[in-house]
């Protein structure tokens, strides 16, 4: 009994010591302009917590008012919403939508920038219809922007008539913000999906950033690729009515993908790879997801297309250059 009253005791514990440090810095990135008042908040919330804690005697009433400090601050955090209608960046300005007609899809505000550099480009919003009809593949991007645990996803699907789209899930940023790891956590950026020609959101990467970039063509069939991107599309047109948050943790760039690829009931377990999704390609090898004819390194060492992309630069065939010399492996018959 005395054991069980410890460990009760150990888990309101921390359960206290989360909520004071989540909250604190819920309302240092997310608390209102300007700044100084969200600093204020912040510092009034976390002392007033331990204080009352610490001085409202008996204990029990101190918990009973650090429990309505929490409801306050829930209520705060509840009446965050997402919007569509703010000033955003010009790489993020326009939502994706899409129509179908049967096999057709037509989508609207496809990126296809002329850049100079990483931001100095001259917008371009295509119109641009795929046949389902004609889809013959799927392929996985991996990005490195800071070091070999963190990487970009980016899935693309690939037409015989040789069209590539490419979507990338990211943050969908104002004029004048940059984008924060920890701020990724707290409602600071709306959820967006990036509608691209792969001469765009590949080559920004691998000639502008200069990130390094790998290439992974799945095994995937065919008839599952299309479910996925008709899941995708739903959710396009969804956001572009009812926009969401972004998460860093929860809904990103990979973590989003796994929810598309279980809604069409293809199942993923979790691993930690998915949060250090820079090792996600020794997941998907694992899986038989990507070509496991050679071992592992083999297959991650000719995968990187850096220097294929940087020659082909602003050529319209950059998707097709940017795969010369790959064999797609055999698709998986289920």
């Amino acid at each position: 009994m005395r054991m069980l009253r410890w460990i009760g005791r150990a888990l309101l514990g921390l359960g206290i010591v989360v909520l004071l440090a989540w909250g604190t810095l819920a309302l240092v990135y997310a608390g209102p302009h300007p700044s100084w008042l969200a600093h204020g908040l912040a510092a009034a919330w976390l002392i007033g917590g331990i204080g009352a804690l610490l001085v409202i005697r008996p204990r029990r009433r101190g918990l009973v008012a650090f429990a309505m400090l929490t409801v306050l601050l829930l209520a705060w955090w509840s009446s965050l919403r997402p919007r569509n209608d703010r000033t955003w960046q010009p790489d993020v300005a326009q939502l994706p939508t899409v129509e179908i007609n049967g096999d057709l899809l037509t989508f609207h505000n496809v990126r296809n920038f002329d850049y100079r550099s990483e931001t100095d480009y001259t917008p371009h919003w295509d119109t641009r219809t795929y046949d389902l009809a004609r889809l013959d593949g799927l392929d996985f991007f991996m990005s490195y922007w800071t070091g070999p645990t963190i990487a970009h996803t980016i899935m693309s699907w690939e037409f015989n008539d040789g069209q590539h789209l490419a979507i990338s899930i990211e943050t969908r940023k104002e004029l004048g913000e940059d984008y924060d790891a920890i701020a990724g956590f707290f409602r600071q950026y709306e959820l967006y999906y990036v509608v691209a020609d792969e001469r765009d959101v590949i080559r920004l990467r691998t000639n502008y950033r200069h990130e390094t970039v790998h290439l992974y063509q799945l095994r995937a069939p065919v008839e599952r690729a299309r479910r996925l991107l008709l899941d995708y599309v739903a959710s396009i047109n969804k956001l572009a009515v009812q926009p969401e948050w972004y998460n860093a943790g929860t809904t990103n760039c990979t973590t989003t993908i796994r929810t598309h690829v279980r809604d069409i009931g293809v199942a993923m377990p979790l691993d930690w790879r998915l949060f250090a999704n820079g090792h996600l390609d020794e997941l998907l090898y694992e899986a038989g997801a990507i070509d496991t004819s050679r071992p592992l390194a083999e297959v991650q060492a000719a995968s990187i297309i850096d220097s294929r992309a940087q020659a082909a630069d602003q050529d319209p065939k950059f998707s097709a250059r940017i795969r010369e010399g790959m064999v797609r492996p055999p698709k998986r018959t289920s």
